[in-house]
């Protein structure tokens, strides 16, 4: 059983968490426990972000994975406002977003991370590379949300922010023992006006002419939700229960181009999880997990009415897996998952289900210093039948370095959307054929006792790549589009030279091309894919008096397949200071300036996002029991 636990842990190792802000951090923290979701992709390359370690950085979501070298994410119009992620050059509905292992969004579908708020997440998991270990839709890999977990001590926490742009949100949490094990509430709250200024062409086929300038319109939002959470063990037994709701109403400002004045958009969503695992002799666990999730998505407005009911997409599951290390050598596992998907609202009330089962073995050598993981998962989704074989390995070396590879391959059915639902101008094709990819990465790491750095290269070819295509006068419609490839390399390192100076940096070079033979998109770049992307961040001071800088940079990106329209490059600069006094309760006071350098970029369809702005959090700690709790403070902004 050592030798299993020693290999499951291995997923982490890799992980590079962000540096802190509020307070410094004496000596590197060990990674944290991988969660389930992890430990099913124990050869991984995998970067962990502690939310808590970026405290007073007024990170939503998608700024916290934008930290993560692979990553890209888009987002319209700023603050709560639509935000998706790319991984390693996939589509964004090429990539599993999963909340504690429960899939945020439809088999195939992009998931919309401004309905996830930060103030639930304690850290992210990033799983970069193709495959099926967790379900269909990974084909640039996974990330999931891990939320905040119960606690043994009565903790409780007021949390709160505001700042340009009519910017204000809050949140309460309590945690300790609750009858026979421990519980976790958190309630929260956000609104913004969205109202920054932008420049605007409004002539665009006259070179030269001045630009005017606009304040964004029709782009507030409010949000408001919660999260429940208990656990409990006995002996080998431990059950975790988990209830995550929320509810938004938002303005759709439209593109600069064509504002919408008065289109709206209503979402509210539930989801639960319970997972109930035990210890078994002689090494290995028995679990038992169950979930389902509830969304509805209603459209006024604008021309928007086409949706002649709200949309309402519900899907449920069951998964039971069994771990047992055979021979002091041998972990194997094995899983069976059942699952339903259903929609209704739209023109089209589709269902399927879902059938997936999984083996692997997890084969130890020298001790556990080195591992061998071969794996298969088939899957039923509906109509579509996919196979994603993987083999993974994970060497452990002297002087604290790593290596590990992977060579696999996974599916992406298309989602209900692509296939049945009219989308105002968007129309479906139910003649549409899986996507499949086909990748390889390899990593090596190092960790020092005061420093950690990791690079990777990777490369991925995508097979049936749909994409959404304009043959007017007919509306836009998603085909099959013959093969992409997609290749790169991801650097990350992270120092701690004093309890006083913190630095962190990551940077993603990706080449992600089309393979179709038509000569208007042969070998052209694909869209909304930056080929360079970094981040990086400095912390200098003590607790009571830190200071940070940051940067982030993304080069131009195409938004159309034949490279004919470009997304200018953006170089985004926020400083921030922070204290946290020394008082009977911890008291954090955190002030930032975002877009030091007023930038202005957009991004999709040319949505402006914000330019500078000034936020200001405050958070205090009450603790009865317990006079010494970490206190988090997540104020919100515009993702960049």
């Amino acid at each position: 059983m050592k030798h299993l636990a020693a290999a499951l842990a291995l997923v982490s190792f890799g992980a590079a968490a962000q540096d802190a802000v509020l307070p410094p951090v004496d000596v590197p923290a060990p990674p944290a426990e991988p969660s389930p979701t992890a430990r099913r992709e124990p050869t991984a390359v995998t970067t962990t972000i502690d939310a808590n370690e970026h405290a007073g950085e007024g990170k939503d979501v998608a700024a916290l994975l934008a930290t993560a070298p692979g990553v890209a994410t888009q987002s319209s119009a700023g603050l709560l406002q639509r935000q998706t992620v790319s991984l390693r050059g996939a589509s964004s509905n090429g990539v599993l977003v999963l909340l504690d292992g429960i899939p945020l969004g439809a088999t195939g579908a992009s998931t919309d991370l401004s309905l996830i708020p930060a103030p639930l997440v304690d850290r992210v998991e990033v799983l970069r590379g193709a495959s099926g270990r967790l379900g269909p839709g990974a084909l640039g890999g996974a990330v999931n949300l891990v939320t905040r977990r119960p606690t043994d001590a009565v903790e409780l926490s007021a949390e709160g922010a505001g700042g340009s742009f009519g910017t204000f949100q809050g949140h309460l949490t309590g945690a300790g023992p609750l009858g026979p094990g421990e519980g976790l509430a958190l309630v929260y709250g956000a609104r913004t006006a969205g109202d920054f200024g932008y420049l605007a062409d409004d002539t665009p086929s006259l070179p030269g002419d001045p630009l005017q300038r606009r304040t964004r319109a029709n782009n507030d939002a409010a949000q408001g939700g919660g999260l429940l959470a208990w656990r409990a063990r006995s002996g080998p037994t431990s059950l975790d229960v988990v209830g995550e709701g929320m509810g938004l109403d938002r303005g759709l400002a439209g593109p600069a181009a064509l504002p919408s004045a008065d289109a709206r958009q209503s979402t509210a969503h539930g989801l639960g999880g319970l997972r109930l695992a035990r210890d078994l002799d002689g090494g290995g666990d028995l679990s038992l997990f169950s979930w389902a999730r509830l969304d509805r998505l209603a459209l006024r407005g604008g021309g928007l009415t086409a949706v002649a009911a709200a949309q309402v997409d519900a899907a449920a599951g069951v998964e039971l897996s069994a771990r047992r290390l055979v021979f002091e050598r041998h972990g194997l596992e094995g899983t069976l998952s059942l699952a339903g998907e259903w929609l209704s609202g739209g023109s089209a009330a589709p269902s399927w289900a879902r059938l997936g089962l999984s083996v692997s073995d997890e084969v130890l050598f020298f001790d556990g210093a080195f591992s061998l993981v071969p794996s298969v998962r088939l899957d039923v989704t509906g109509p579509f039948l996919g196979v994603s074989p993987r083999l993974g390995a994970v060497a452990l070396l002297p002087k604290g370095f790593e290596l590990r590879a992977n060579v696999g391959q996974a599916h992406r059915p298309p989602s209900f959307l692509e296939l049945y639902v009219e989308q105002g101008t968007l129309a479906p094709n139910a003649l549409l054929r899986p996507e499949r990819a086909f990748a390889t990465d390899a990593a090596v790491a190092w960790r020092g006792e005061r420093a950690f750095g990791q690079a990777a290269v990777f490369g991925q070819w995508t097979q049936d790549l749909i994409t959404y295509e304009y043959y007017p006068p007919s509306r836009a419609r998603p085909y099959n589009f013959e093969n992409a490839r997609a290749l790169g390399v991801e650097l990350e390192a992270r120092a701690e030279p004093t309890s006083f100076v913190s630095l962190a940096a990551s940077y993603t070079f990706l080449l992600a091309q089309n393979l179709k033979e038509d000569p208007r998109y042969y070998l052209k770049h694909l869209p909304y894919r930056p080929q360079h992307a970094a981040h990086a961040l400095a912390s200098v001071g003590p607790s009571w008096l830190r200071a940070r800088a940051e940067l982030l940079v993304q080069s131009e990106q195409y938004a159309n397949r034949t490279e004919a329209v470009v997304l200018p490059a953006r170089a985004l600069v926020t400083v921030g200071l922070g204290s946290k006094l020394p008082l009977a309760w911890p008291v954090t006071v955190s002030a930032e300036v975002r877009n030091l350098l007023d930038v202005q970029t957009m991004d999709l369809d040319g949505y402006p996002l914000p330019g500078r702005g000034f936020f200001l959090s405050l958070g205090v700690a009450l603790s009865p029991l317990k006079k010494t709790v970490p206190l988090a403070i997540a104020s919100t902004t515009e993702a960049p």
